[in-house]
């Protein structure tokens, strides 16, 4: 009877089969290469500081063995014995009783180069680290000291004043380092330093995934575990919103970007049921009619559903998670049709539209997010939700939020509403995952198969910079698509390679979404690998400036014509098609909307190819498929525009324009209804600001009109998000964004 074994050397697992007892195992392995020592009596390694060590096999074991994970290798047992042999080999053949450390490199070098060449280059890259960590750690010192004494404007959701959040973002800065060191290639690293590609959130990648829509009701179900203490199931609205603020923060810690509750008023009816239920008996009980009984129990239930939006606009905008800045929380709504459903959508209307902070001075939040889910039959005129609309526009008009999602418009969005049922709600502020069939995977089994989105996450971005690639294309002389082509699959390979790495995670790294299946699949054991679930998951293709690529190209900018910025997006939507195609990896089109990105474009830039009128002359680029800001066009001019570009980008887009009809709300509601036929996701672009000193709001203000004051805090739409501009007088955004935001007119 064969049994298994393993056993751990270094950083590497060796396992094979055996009709012996595992001890006797051991014991001959142990005496077979793990003591093997040299024919002389004593040979010592001279150090680098010069210092002598007695020759060890166990340390070049050690050493491979961590060479070979870096590239994810293993090592067998066989190997392990044929690179001490050849070692030991050589040491042997060597006269005197001494070998320098750089010769013994050398020799374990030709070691693994015989027997992999990979572990052998990972080897070489790796055995002078020490004046690599020197390099890198001053990098990151200096950093460290920027950010201690003058913060840090990267991210905007991130205040960099605090303490908390300076040592997270110090520590991003050597995680960075590392991942650059180790993960990255040669042709990887040239590229980012030069500019052509850019990777979001390197500090992140090797350790979780991106965006995701949680599943926050499957972990509910039937109770769940978290920080080892069981959670029951809530048995009152109350509680359950105390749960899943408690879930969302836990969840949003382990992972960047955007976390979505999905459709959340479907999510809380259950539960405000049974507290209605609950209390309608004790009014009974109480002796109270039973109509009296009803009305006070709705108003307990919509009481708690007022409590609970606030308590989390609270906690979602005051608690840091464990990345040091605020979790981008986002929340859709809007179709449910049941009582406690449409109660849940207005009650969380009116906390946003309400503001918080002092009495008279009073302004929205920034999170959640919310996102209104629409339906041209339920939020139509006349329809059964049109006072959800209504509700949804006066408070977008007050606070720039709910954001419009189309369901029945055209496009991809609507057309997986229409055709199966199911909603795809963006992640975060505009990231959006491509169909997996419950039972065909990428495709369909049958006309009865269905997608799934909730419960599904991406797993990082990686952005092209179209102008630097047509400019170095145009300098070369070489065929434009040809450089382009070695720039989709540099970054093709990169997402492959992480998707092998993060798949030899454990689900321990996150039991709320891998154990207690807050992810699709998720219901793993703490110590299975998490490679089945990443099979549903997306990876993003970036795109930015494409407003400037046209202005590269024939001097024109997307609103004046735009036809070679289409054509090179439907190119490289056919190359990641096929890319899908061959790797079985959900590829997405990603419309990047380039926080501080928008400068070190430009700078990257300059560089290179110096001012270009247009493209580089000002301090940044355009998101995404935007026209650009200072387009003197009307909002439905820019809608048009870019309507053009809205299904090439099917893996993250939104739609927004600058709204300059202060307060006309039928103004407001017909540019929505507009949007929401075209199939847009639509962002409503107000400038709202707020005086600290008197309380006095208005649109567009640098100086309080009322008191004088400069101590304003401004809320301006980011991107596909809201951000303060100014808080109490400063600003948490950094120079390129307050340029561009100086600059906008259509947006």
């Amino acid at each position: 009877m064969q049994n298994a074994y393993s056993t751990t050397n270094g950083n590497n697992i060796v396992e094979f089969t055996t009709s012996k007892s595992a001890e006797k195992l051991a014991d001959e392995r142990k005496t077979s290469f793990l003591q093997t020592k040299p024919q002389k009596e004593t040979i010592y390694i001279i150090k680098k500081d010069g210092t002598k060590e007695e020759y060890n096999i166990q340390k070049i074991i050690n050493a491979v063995n961590k060479s070979a994970a870096r590239m994810l290798v293993k090592l067998t047992d066989e190997d392990l014995k044929e690179i001490c042999d050849f070692v030991t080999n050589k040491v042997n053949q060597r006269t005197g009783d001494t070998v320098e450390i750089a010769e013994m490199h050398n020799i374990v070098e030709g070691a693994l180069e015989y027997l992999n060449p990979k572990v052998a280059q990972s080897y070489r890259n790796y055995r002078n680290y020490k004046q690599d960590f020197v390099s890198m750690l001053d990098k990151v010192y200096q950093e460290s000291q920027r950010i201690m004494y003058i913060g840090d404007k990267e991210n905007s959701n991130a205040d960099s004043t605090l303490v908390s959040t300076k040592r997270s973002l110090i520590f991003n800065e050597l995680n960075k380092e590392l991942y650059k060191k180790f993960f990255l290639t040669v042709d990887d690293l040239q590229a980012i330093r030069d500019g052509y590609i850019y990777i979001h959130d390197m500090s992140a990648r090797r350790d979780t995934m991106n965006c995701c829509l949680f599943d926050v009701a499957k972990v509910l179900e039937g109770g769940f575990e978290m920080g080892n203490l069981w959670y029951n199931e809530p048995k009152t609205l109350d509680v359950a919103f105390d749960v899943i603020g408690d879930i969302v923060m836990a969840a949003a810690s382990q992972q960047y970007g955007g976390f979505t509750v999905a459709e959340v008023d479907k999510i809380l009816a259950p539960y405000a049921e049974k507290t209605y239920n609950l209390r309608y008996n004790k009014y009974i009980c109480l002796g109270l009619s039973f109509e009296k009984s009803r009305e006070e129990a709705l108003k307990d239930v919509q009481k708690d559903f007022e409590q609970g939006f606030q308590g989390w606009e609270y906690k979602f905008n005051t608690v840091a998670s464990s990345r040091g800045d605020y979790p981008f929380i986002t929340v859709t709504t809007g179709l449910g049709t049941g009582e406690y459903e449409k109660m849940a959508t207005l009650a969380m209307l009116k906390i946003r539209m309400g503001g918080q902070g002092k009495k008279n001075n009073k302004k929205p939040v920034l999170f959640p997010k919310i996102v209104f889910l629409y339906d041209e039959k339920l939020h139509g005129e006349g329809c059964i939700s049109e006072d959800l609309f209504e509700a949804g526009v006066a408070c977008s008009q007050k606070s720039m939020y709910p954001d419009w999602l189309s369901l029945s418009g055209e496009g991809y969005v609507a057309e997986m509403y229409k055709k199966y049922g199911r909603v795809v709600s963006p992640m975060g502020c505009r990231a959006f995952l491509s169909p997996w069939f419950e039972r065909g995977g990428m495709e369909p089994a049958d006309e009865n198969d269905k997608p799934i989105f909730v419960g599904r996450f991406n797993i990082g971005a990686v952005s092209l910079h179209l102008p630097m690639i047509y400019a170095k294309a145009k300098k070369e002389s070489k065929d434009f698509y040809e450089v382009l082509d070695y720039y989709l699959e540099l970054i093709r390979k990169i997402h492959k390679r992480t998707y092998d790495y993060l798949g030899e995670m454990k689900a321990s790294v996150n039991p709320l979404a891998y154990c207690e299946g807050g992810f699709y699949g998720g219901n793993l054991g703490i110590h299975d690998k998490i490679k089945p679930i990443l099979k549903s998951s997306t990876a993003s293709f970036g795109i930015t400036a494409l407003n400037e690529l046209q202005r590269l190209y024939n001097g024109k900018s997307i609103a004046e014509d735009g036809e070679f910025a289409l054509e090179v997006m439907k190119y490289i939507n056919k190359k990641t098609q096929e890319f899908k195609a061959e790797d079985g990896i959900l590829y997405a089109i990603y419309g990047t909307p380039a926080e501080s990105l928008c400068g070190l474009q430009i700078q990257q830039f300059r560089k290179k190819f110096g001012v270009v009128e247009n493209v580089s002359d000002r301090g940044y680029v355009s998101n995404s498929f935007h026209c650009h800001v200072s387009e003197d066009i009307t909002p439905i001019e820019k809608q048009d525009s870019e309507k053009r570009f809205w299904d090439l980008f099917n893996g993250g887009k939104i739609q927004y324009v600058k709204y300059p009809i202060a307060y006309n709300k039928d103004a407001i509601k017909m540019l929505i209804r507009r949007a929401m036929k075209m199939g847009f996701y639509e962002g409503v672009n107000l400038s709202l600001s707020y005086c600290e000193d008197c309380g006095h709001q208005e649109l567009n203000m640098d100086v309080c009109p009322k008191c004088g004051s400069k101590n304003l805090t401004k809320i301006e739409r980011m991107n596909g998000y809201l951000s303060y501009s100014r808080v109490k007088g400063d600003t948490r955004l950094n120079d390129a964004k307050m340029e561009e935001i100086k600059d906008r007119v259509s947006m």
